[in-house]
């Protein structure tokens, strides 16, 4: 058995930045071998999260369990290892007429990652967490053990690794359900609404939709706080594409991704520059409502069309910030969210607002419950602290919860953490390459 060594790791926000034990293999020995040298063992996916998940002592990469096992066309189940990414699995079943149960706002994630995360979509509302699609997945536990683990078989262990972070074990691979599509494309609306109230009732409205979502102006304040603009769609059909997408509907053309070449230097991202990019990106829509088709990458991964966008926000990195409000107290608890950010002057240009339906009881490890949520991007700096420790008091005082997979900030953590930016001891680490998972 190779050795494994030590690493500089980071995730995508890239803050934590660690060096830990690293580990990569195939081979279900060698990594029985490496569970059992070591009392504690994490495995990572491709390092898409937003916080210090799979951050442990001793990492086990799953980037080489990288294989399809099976794709059962007729029933659109497909069975793949779990170092295999949903862009991947996108690859291989929309040109046969299938998509993902339920996909997060990156394809760039990996299978097992979904399932440690029960990742959520636009579609909670009316299709659940991920688990709605897993059919069962292969564990490795702390002794080297490999279960099969499904509703009927093995079930403890399947849903406390449902959202369980990867403390149950390694997935190795996993078989997941898929949904018929007939084509590759999505019937749009975009629906602007002037404040919190309008786009809380949108959302009521927009119910039966299954896929909702909306950006959300997290600067504005008095009557246009919550000023937004909501996009609504569903799978559309072939008789809805125009004539240029109509003979071949499951095929998209593939297109030029730009790549960020740098890490921004700390006074492009301010308020005042995010203020602008919300003025511009409200009012690029002169419309109340517009209606298109587009192709899924665009509605659900519109980052993923930049390579390394996470270098915008400069060598410190950032967080994201996501909680949920029960139903219930949504609008008041989002208010009182939306306030505190405007009052702290630390505006985030990614603001994403969605509805939650009911979770599954039996998925306890899983973030949602039945309400809304919001989702920021934040660059990290000293003031960054306070806002943080205000906003997890406003979700506690609502009843809400903080998405486990998107954490990563603590008082103390962060301080050292800024020290060591600012005396230029992490740049020069970080202008080695980081691993990020890949």
């Amino acid at each position: 058995m190779k050795p494994s060594f030590e690493k500089l790791v980071t995730n995508w926000g890239n803050y934590p930045v660690v060096k830990k034990e690293f580990k990569s293999e195939e081979d279900y020995k060698k990594i029985k071998e490496f569970v059992l040298q070591h009392n504690e063992v994490i495995a990572r996916g491709n390092g898409r999260c937003y916080g210090d998940a799979a951050l442990g002592e001793a990492i086990f990469s799953t980037t080489k369990l990288n294989k399809f096992i099976s794709f059962d066309r007729l029933n659109g189940v497909i069975e793949c290892e779990a170092g295999v990414l949903l862009s991947e699995i996108l690859e291989v079943t929309v040109p046969q007429g299938y998509f993902l149960g339920v996909t997060p706002g990156t394809k760039f994630i990996s299978l097992g990652g979904a399932i440690a995360s029960d990742v959520h979509g636009k579609n909670h509302h009316s299709e659940g967490c991920f688990v709605e699609s897993v059919v069962e997945f292969k564990l490795m536990d702390e002794k080297g053990v490999v279960i099969t683990c499904s509703r009927e078989k093995n079930s403890d262990k399947f849903w406390a690794t449902i959202g369980g972070m990867g403390l149950t074990g390694i997935i190795l691979s996993a078989k997941i359900k898929l949904k018929n599509i007939e084509t590759a494309y999505i019937r749009q609306e975009s629906i602007k609404a002037e404040n919190l109230h309008e786009i809380f009732q949108l959302f009521e409205e927009s119910e039966d939709w299954t896929y909702t979502v909306a950006w959300i102006d997290c600067l504005q304040k008095g009557k246009n706080i919550g000023r937004s603009i909501l996009m609504r769609g569903e799978h559309a059909l072939k008789v809805e594409l125009p004539f240029k997408h109509a003979d071949k509907p499951l095929r998209l053309k593939k297109k030029f991704s730009p790549t960020v070449p740098f890490y921004f230097p700390k006074f492009v991202l301010n308020k005042f520059t995010v203020k602008a990019f919300n003025f511009l990106y409200f009012n690029k829509q002169r419309k109340k409502v517009v209606k298109n088709i587009i192709d899924y990458e665009t509605f659900f991964y519109p980052l993923d069309a930049i390579n390394d966008w996470n270098k915008i926000y400069g060598r410190s990195g950032f967080i994201q910030y996501q909680m949920v409000i029960p139903k219930e107290k949504g609008e008041e608890g989002m208010k009182k969210i939306l306030e505190t950010i405007a009052r702290s002057g630390q505006g985030s240009f990614l603001a994403v607002l969605k509805l939650f339906g009911k979770n599954n009881p039996l998925a306890y490890n899983s973030f949602p419950i039945e309400g809304y949520t919001l989702a920021l991007d934040f660059k990290l700096n000293r003031e960054l602290v306070q806002l943080v420790n205000n906003l997890d008091k406003i979700v506690e005082e609502f009843g809400g919860r903080i998405y486990l997979t998107k954490d990563s900030m603590s008082k103390s953590s962060l301080t050292n953490y800024l020290k060591n930016v600012e005396s230029s001891k992490f740049t020069s680490l970080q202008s080695k390459r980081i691993a990020r998972g890949a």
